[in-house]
């Protein structure tokens, strides 16, 4: 896939991962996009460790989308962990 798809998918993989993970995050549509695409890449990965899958196949397949949410909602738990205990003025 292109670093265009990548984007997209991170994009609303970050956006389906807040929805899924409701509260007040530090961050903004960036950070958002940033742990999507993260996250897919981490889901990827984890797939084919845990699983023996290649769970990064393409755009329209659903463990793409899978694999993409699951590790963009690990790094958002991981971000609101390591963010939570700063306080802003």
């Amino acid at each position: 896939m292109g670093i265009i798809a990548w984007i997209l998918i991170g994009l609303l993989a970050g956006i389906i991962a807040k929805m899924l993970m409701p509260g007040k995050d530090p961050g903004g549509i960036i950070v958002t996009i940033l742990i999507g695409i993260a996250g897919g890449l981490l889901g990827g990965w984890l797939g084919k460790v845990i699983f023996g899958i290649d769970s990064i196949d393409g755009f329209f397949e659903i463990s793409t989308w899978i694999a993409a949410i699951v590790g963009s909602m690990i790094l958002l738990a991981l971000y609101r962990v390591i963010t939570g205990n700063r306080r802003h003025a």
